[in-house]
């Protein structure tokens, strides 16, 4: 059976970055403020390590700010920490994020020695209009030069997108989608963007500048990413930014479409769309329909607010049961009808009919 994952989080907000992206306040997004000490990192990862399971795989992860901007000695004291956990078996992977446009060779040799196997990148827009809107302070290149650069040194990758940026919209999303497809990714994360508390974006909102996605826009631009990545094989690890004691309604999001299940949203409208699909094609109607799946999908299947459930109820005029079988694994799901037993796999449904 494979180990669970679990993620030992250091944020470093700000801390190597020079530029004020439009969207950005790392103290916010992260949750972080007090500076990072190394007694603070050690008991970071102690507090995780008396918590978590011994047969758990477990990564410590430098997550906000750029973390290979950050001076060297800072960074190999960070990572050598990490590392001695490493060394002893106490962890199995360290990962970072960083930009683009701060990667190099000796960089990444540096990296090597301390002995990191994962890097994310903060693209976030592969369109130069976007990006310059934004202020992020690099291009697309720099994405592309960043990535084969990553590539040569064997270091598993992933790529952050943000949706709904100045200048963005469905079009250049997708596009962003296809060329990051072309870039061949590990994994991605796709974030629709909100607008925080003290940030350029929280004025430009302010000032009628820029209009934040719906939450329905944004859970389809996702879908949408979503479907093009599964069908390329490249994992999507996580949809929306992480709810913290700060990013929250009431709290430091002033406007966007904040959810705090929005992976599960995006998720169960691609969950829907392929019922639909299946319903049309076996023709189902007017029976019960019996649907088995593990206990950890069984509400994304059933939709929140049981939207899902009632959609299929209402307009294929069915009655709907769902019922927990967790010898499936988180892609499979049974159709059952007194006439058919139908077996899904949703990544294969995915890739062979959308």
């Amino acid at each position: 059976m494979k180990k669970k994952m679990y993620i030992i989080p250091l944020f470093i907000p700000h801390l190597g970055c020079p530029f004020k992206c439009v969207f950005c306040n790392q103290n916010s997004i992260t949750g972080q403020q007090q500076e990072i000490t190394e007694e603070y990192v050690r008991q970071t990862i102690e507090t995780h390590l008396k918590t978590l399971p011994s047969n758990a795989e477990i990564e410590v992860s430098f997550f906000g700010g750029s973390f290979t901007g950050i001076p060297q000695d800072k960074q190999n004291l960070y990572l050598g920490i990490a590392k001695e956990y490493l060394d002893k078996g106490k962890i199995d992977a360290i990962r970072l994020s960083t930009r683009p446009d701060y990667i190099d060779t000796e960089i990444l040799q540096n990296l090597k020695r301390y002995k990191v196997s994962i890097i994310e990148l903060g693209v976030q827009s592969m369109d130069e209009e976007v990006l310059l809107k934004s202020r992020r302070g690099h291009t697309s290149e720099d994405v592309v030069k960043a990535v084969n650069l990553i590539r040569q040194y064997d270091f598993k990758l992933g790529l952050q997108i943000m949706i709904g940026l100045p200048g963005d919209n469905l079009e250049k999303s997708l596009n962003t989608a296809y060329k990051i497809v072309e870039l061949k990714p590990d994994f991605v994360r796709i974030y629709p963007a909100l607008v925080i508390k003290n940030t350029y974006l929280e004025r430009m909102y302010k000032e009628g500048r820029f209009f934040p996605l719906t939450l329905q826009e944004a859970v389809e631009i996702s879908k949408k990413m979503y479907i093009i990545f599964i069908k390329n094989n490249i994992d999507v690890i996580r949809i929306g930014l992480q709810t913290t004691e700060n990013i929250n309604y009431n709290k430091d999001v002033v406007a966007g479409p904040f959810h705090p299940a929005m992976g599960q949203l995006v998720e169960s409208s691609v969950i829907l769309d392929i019922l639909i699909r299946v319903f049309e094609d076996k023709n189902i109607s007017n029976t019960k329909v019996t649907i088995f799946s593990n206990e950890r999908r069984i509400s994304t299947i059933i939709g929140q607010k049981k939207f899902n459930k009632l959609f299929l109820e209402k307009k294929y005029n069915v009655k709907m049961e769902f019922k927990i079988l967790n010898s499936l694994t988180d892609d499979k799901i049974v159709v059952c009808t007194d006439k058919k037993i139908m077996r899904i796999s949703i990544t294969d449904f995915i890739k062979n009919n959308f």
